[in-house]
């Protein structure tokens, strides 16, 4: 894996617990920070794929707006449900 180091700047307190954080689990603060940014983007991942998902089933369903699921939700029936 090719590497490059970059400078960011963080609050002062928030710096002293991921060095806190970091020294408990006996890693480096750029460990810490590394494994933080990769959770972050990898629960990002998980609601763009569930966010896609409901995208898909809305356009099977017709649905084009917020106010189109509303109107469905507030139906007396809802399409491939029977009551």
């Amino acid at each position: 894996m090719q590497v490059q180091t970059i400078n960011i700047s963080l609050p002062k307190l928030l710096l002293v617990q991921v060095d806190e954080i970091a020294k408990q689990m006996y890693a480096t603060r750029s460990d810490l920070i590394r494994q933080a940014l990769l959770e972050k983007i990898r629960r990002w991942q998980e609601w763009e794929d569930i966010f896609g998902y409901g995208r898909k089933q809305a356009k099977k369903l017709g649905l084009d707006s917020e106010a189109a699921v509303d109107r469905m939700l507030n139906s007396k029936s809802l399409p491939g449900i029977t009551p």
